[in-house]
């Protein structure tokens, strides 16, 4: 399971084409299963809470979740599934998967690297894995945007996900 105290499942996008804006989904649950040995049998599940958005700003996330883009009222769920994963190089894997935004999924590709796992002190196995894909937003519904005067959008129809993530076995080692 992703350790959410030690993880961030976090987004970022051009704002106004000169800034970036930075957020993270605060609630999910995940079920990964990671085979060193065979990583094509390795699975990853994550279902995240829409109206768990956090830029920092509240009005801001008020915006994000509601009808303009997430509308978490009628989607209270996206989600991420793998349907396959592959060797890509020395610790790096791409992790095929069904992305559902707004009950439309479409497939991604999570470019992963493996950053290595450790026994904690209280006996449970963790390893560390950070990730990143760009969709285009649109795709998947989320087609609000302002124009600005000089022309270009307000809100950037790329989106880089990014997955720094802390797993911990569900039961410790033996």
């Amino acid at each position: 399971m992703i350790d959410p105290a030690h993880s961030r499942i976090g987004f970022s996008v051009r704002h106004a084409m000169v800034t970036t804006v930075r957020g993270a989904f605060t609630e999910y649950r995940s079920r990964l299963f990671f085979d060193g040995h065979d990583p094509a049998r390795s699975q990853a599940e994550i279902v995240l809470s829409t109206a768990s958005v956090d830029t920092g700003v509240e009005q801001r996330d008020a915006h994000l979740i509601g009808r303009d883009f997430l509308d978490a009222r009628n989607y209270p769920r996206m989600s991420f599934r793998s349907t396959a994963v592959e060797v890509d190089g020395n610790d790096v894997y791409r992790m095929t998967g069904d992305l559902t935004i707004k009950k439309v999924t479409r497939p991604v590709v999570l470019e992963l690297t493996y950053i290595g796992h450790v026994t904690d002190p209280f006996g449970y196995e963790r390893v560390g894995f950070d990730g990143t894909t760009t969709i285009n937003r649109s795709e998947w519904g989320l087609t609000y945007n302002a124009k600005l005067a000089e022309g270009g959008a307000m809100v950037s129809e790329k989106v880089r996900l990014q997955f720094d993530i802390a797993a911990i076995r569900t039961t410790p080692a033996e």
